[in-house]
């Protein structure tokens, strides 16, 4: 019996841990340095955005939030375009994490305004109603940028005079909504408009006041944080004297607005529901 001669099973259990160093550890530094992984458009961080990441760090962001988008159906379909090793070479460490007591945002960078992060940050549950994220409002206080140049220079991060100085005088909540900005970004991921939202469009429920009720539930939990309770503006335009047609704010709010900073809805709340919203914002309007 092998367990009878120490030396031998000594031997072969180094083998087999040898062998399990190699697999899950060398192997994979080696892969994810190939310059063949390497993604062009990904740059590094500049100085404001590497003190933003140190806050991130610093106030645990990580513990809830991960970031990395998996190769499932559930994630891609909710967050976008899977995650690839080149998107995290210039992450020392990197911030993967493996719990979402918040959503995921390796893809949040462009998806909301920068005000529209200043608020959320601030106080969460001003924007996400059932948030339970804790406000971050103390991170308006002056940023240390003490250390910056240095971090540049340790990390290998091309930076110039200038762009030390431009961080001097920001706050710690300036630098978070920089790296916020930062994720994803690099990355051409984000899909046009589906077909769905092309051709001619006609609201099923245009007549329909039955649907008010829903729409206006709709719009008080995903639209009126940066719209206003009331349609009058805030983050976002006021929608109050909005004089589109039915099918041209539906193909807003159904496969967003980019340039204006305004998520596309469709995937969450399908045709049937934005169309409801659109229902009761154009009812809103007419009285």
């Amino acid at each position: 019996m092998i367990e009878k001669r120490p030396v031998i099973l000594l031997l072969l259990a180094t083998a087999v841990i040898m062998v399990g160093t190699v697999v899950t550890m060398i192997a994979p530094f080696r892969w994810i340095n190939d310059p063949k992984l390497r993604i062009a458009e990904v740059k590094p961080y500049t100085p404001l955005q590497l003190e933003g990441r140190d806050i991130y760090i610093r106030e645990g962001c990580n513990n809830c939030h991960t970031q990395t988008v998996r190769p499932l159906l559930a994630d891609v379909e909710r967050y976008g375009e899977y995650s690839k090793a080149g998107e995290f070479v210039f992450d020392q460490p990197f911030l993967w994490g493996s719990r979402r007591t918040g959503p995921d945002l390796a893809r949040i960078g462009g998806k909301y305004p920068d005000a529209w992060h200043y608020r959320h940050t601030a106080d969460p549950q001003s924007m996400v109603p059932r948030s339970n994220m804790p406000k971050y409002a103390f991170l308006e206080r002056p940023l240390d940028t003490s250390l910056t140049e240095r971090k540049m220079k340790a990390l290998g991060f091309p930076y110039a005079p200038a762009d030390i100085e431009a961080v001097k005088g920001k706050s710690e909540l300036d630098a978070l909504v920089a790296y916020m900005q930062k994720l994803g970004s690099d990355i051409p991921w984000r899909k046009e408009a589906r077909a769905a939202v092309a051709g001619e469009l006609k609201n099923p429920f245009q007549d329909d006041k039955t649907v008010l009720a829903e729409g206006k539930e709709i719009y008080g939990r995903d639209c009126a944080q940066c719209h206003g309770a009331g349609l009058e503006g805030g983050i976002g335009p006021s929608l109050a004297d909005i004089d589109q047609p039915d099918a041209e704010l539906f193909k807003s709010v159904y496969a967003g607005i980019p340039a204006g900073g305004m998520p596309a809805f469709g995937e969450t709340l399908g045709k049937d529901r934005v169309w409801k919203v659109v229902t009761f914002i154009k009812y809103q309007k007419r009285h």
